[in-house]
């Protein structure tokens, strides 16, 4: 019996930490609130800027998109995570795997796309203050959010599809808690290298993104000490603090992964996993937090429906 006719796995299986197994129900506490903490945080990101006019603005609503990849992340791997730490099942379906990956891919490139656009935005309101409010306006914020929503969706729809065909003999463990593109691909006995070069092409394309985020700032810095007043140097640049914080907390692992397993002789499976599970939990946690610390008028009015002054 087997899933796919040209397969010979059933399924597939997660593992958590490896080495801590006999700790899994107490270390799934601090995933739970974790996950927990990153989803009300985002949500009440999200309902602060929909119910407060004040905050219907293009910076505003890019970081609401943020919010919503946000939670596409942790509403992707939660169930699987809480799953293999609650009750050590570590079983997934091949059909379910797939999924998954199509959504944690998709929400990531998404997440990718959405800072990318904030750096855009940062820049225009430095460099272009004047103008900024007319050349985004509402329906050009829409139209954006769409074609990320659409960029995102049409890179990792092919993912699904190509797995799919492939033939898994009887290898069937993976090396993460959640079902990733690149660790699927290699449980393949069949040839996977139409997989592995559209997989390395999205990768491209995030690290496009990030490298247009640098160049941005570049021109940010540029238009920044350009201005005569250092007060004013320093109130632009303050605008840019959160965004570079998101930025940093979303790229630091992904980088760092890729520097392992490109030039780690003897990685510890460990290090990689524990960076993998952080590149999950960690930018949902985070950002909503970054923002309430360092954007005033998000966080007083967070702190106004909380009844806090």
């Amino acid at each position: 019996m087997s899933v796919f006719n040209n397969s010979e796995v059933m399924y597939f299986l997660l593992i958590g930490i490896p080495g801590l197994e006999y700790a899994h129900e107490w270390i799934s506490i601090p995933i739970f609130l974790m996950y927990l903490i990153a989803i009300m945080g985002n949500c009440i990101i999200i309902f602060v800027i929909k119910t407060e006019p004040s905050l219907h603005e293009p910076m505003y609503y890019f970081l609401t998109m943020l919010a919503v990849s946000d939670m596409g992340l942790s509403f992707s791997s939660l169930p699987t995570m809480l799953k293999i730490f609650f009750f050590n099942a570590m079983a997934i379906s091949p059909n379910a795997c797939f999924a998954q990956e199509f959504f944690i891919h998709g929400f990531t490139v998404m997440e990718s796309s959405v800072l990318l656009i904030m750096s855009l935005d940062r820049f225009l309101a430095i460099h272009n203050p004047l103008r900024y409010s007319s050349i985004l306006n509402g329906r050009r914020v829409a139209k954006i959010g769409l074609i990320l929503a659409f960029r995102s969706t049409v890179l990792v729809l092919p993912f699904p599809f190509t797995l799919r065909k492939l033939k898994y003999c009887h290898k069937n463990l993976l090396s993460h808690s959640y079902c990733l593109h690149q660790d699927v691909m290699k449980l393949a006995c069949s040839d996977n290298k139409i997989n592995f070069i559209y997989g390395f092409f999205v990768a491209l394309c995030t690290m496009l993104d990030f490298a247009l985020i640098l160049m941005s700032y570049v021109l940010i810095l540029k238009t920044v000490l350009s201005i005569a007043s250092l007060a004013e140097r320093l109130k632009a640049l303050n605008t840019c603090v959160s965004h570079i914080c998101a930025v940093l907390i979303f790229y630091v692992p992904i980088i760092t992964l890729a520097a392992i397993h490109r030039f780690a002789k003897h990685k510890s499976p460990l290090l990689v996993i524990l960076i993998a599970d952080m590149f999950l939990l960690v930018p949902p946690l985070m950002n909503p937090i970054v923002y309430c610390i360092k954007t005033r008028q998000i966080r007083e009015k967070v702190l106004g429906k909380l009844g806090l002054k």
